[in-house]
């Protein structure tokens, strides 16, 4: 019986981290074959540790390159990203146009930090993870985050949207699926009404709309509602 051959690009991690899933969708979107291998990062193998100096999820692997060891391998999702769109530039997902490009590279940072920090230290894990260990969701610390570190974040994205349909240039880039992947980890766990934002609210519809977005949300969620049936309402 013939069996498909294994794709070149394995991204370790899980799809409950914001971070593989940007990674995911972007193979998605160029059409660039890739498989998830799940990996705990709370007790990784030592073979992980090896290739993952910060102990962070994805690492990247082109098996074309490496089979096994560090050579092959990447450690971080922004550089993940930028390599596979330099070894599969059709469609282009950076922006060609220097200013466009340079706002690409600075909205995606924003989104790995300072939503990815206000979003999942403040709102995804002291949900989650208190569920995952039988304790109760600290409610508090997830509602103070909403009312209080999302909005001048969501602040920022609404001036630098301007009300267009993509954050850089004319079409969609890096940008808009990192700033989908890290809103949709607050999704993963709580409401998020966006009524004070209408054009990150219609970003976030449109991007949520494609199915390159939506796949690997979906693999997470399934994770998540095992454990967690329902959302909450922060407001």
């Amino acid at each position: 019986m013939m069996t498909e051959p294994r794709p070149d690009l394995v991204i370790y991690g899980s799809p409950v981290s914001p971070f593989v899933r940007k990674v995911a969708s972007l193979c998605l979107l160029k059409g660039v074959p890739h498989e998830v291998e799940a990996v705990n990062v709370f007790a990784p193998p030592q073979w992980f540790t090896d290739i993952s100096p910060m102990k962070r999820i994805p690492v990247l692997r082109d098996r074309s390159v490496a089979e096994q060891g560090t050579a092959g391998t990447i450690p971080d999702s922004s550089a993940i990203c930028g390599y596979i769109e330099k070894k599969h530039p059709a469609p282009a997902l950076y922006p060609a146009e220097p200013a466009a490009y340079g706002e690409a590279l600075f909205i995606e940072e924003f989104a790995d930090t300072s939503l990815a920090v206000a979003g999942g230290l403040g709102i995804f894990r002291p949900i989650f993870f208190a569920v995952t260990k039988g304790e109760a969701p600290d409610l508090a610390k997830a509602r103070d985050a909403w009312a209080n570190q999302l909005p001048p974040i969501f602040d920022v994205l609404e001036a630098r949207l301007s009300g267009a349909e993509f954050f850089a240039g004319d079409a969609l880039s890096i940008a808009d699926i990192t700033v989908a992947q890290v809103m949709l980890q607050i999704a993963l766990v709580a409401e998020m009404p966006l009524d004070g934002w209408p054009a990150l609210a219609r970003h976030f519809a449109a991007m949520f709309a494609r199915p390159e977005i939506a796949g690997p949300y979906s693999a997470a969620d399934a994770i998540i509602r095992k454990a967690l049936p329902s959302r909450f309402d922060l407001t």
